[in-house]
């Protein structure tokens, strides 16, 4: 039986969104990812017409290739740790100055079922976005979902990243 949708509906249909609002607004986006793993971006891939909008992404898993993919300072994640905004914030940064994009949106999380700490439980999702151009200060968001199942929290902050690449 072939496989009709790679994704959930709803991230199907809002990938989607992102992929033409983009192409309408002429602006590219890259993405850095950790606790997602790549799902943001397969989501984008899977609509047709995604390369006029998505430059790259970098999946950088682990704290090594955060530092070395992205520049994110050693300094940052032993101050904050790599489920931070500081660390998002400067994910996002790494990955615009290294990309031909418009705009980064980058994400890192405790997705579970084990890892999570006191001050940062299963469920706690990071993210931040950076537009080439503009100063001030970045944004960025915390956001703490219930630790219901690994796959649960990992799909809710896709959804949360591809609003983040709406115009």
């Amino acid at each position: 039986m072939p496989l009709e949708a790679l994704l959930p509906e709803d991230i199907d249909a809002l990938a989607k969104r992102v992929v033409e609002e983009n192409t309408a607004a002429g602006r590219k986006f890259v993405l850095a990812e950790s606790c997602t793993g790549g799902l943001v971006a397969a989501a984008l891939t899977e609509i047709a017409g995604s390369s006029a909008v998505l430059d790259r992404g970098f999946v950088t898993y682990s704290n090594e290739s955060k530092m070395e993919c992205l520049d994110v300072s050693l300094e940052i994640i032993e101050t904050f740790g790599a489920v931070s905004i500081a660390c998002a914030w400067a994910m996002a940064k790494g990955a615009l100055e290294k990309s031909n994009a418009d705009v980064a949106v980058a994400i890192s999380g405790v997705a579970g079922p084990g890892g999570g700490t006191d001050l940062k439980p299963v469920g706690t999702v990071v993210f931040a976005r950076v537009v080439r151009g503009e100063d001030g200060e970045p944004e960025g968001e915390l956001k703490l979902f219930d630790p219901t199942t690994r796959a649960d929290i990992r799909r809710k902050a896709t959804i949360c990243a591809l609003e983040l690449l709406l115009p």
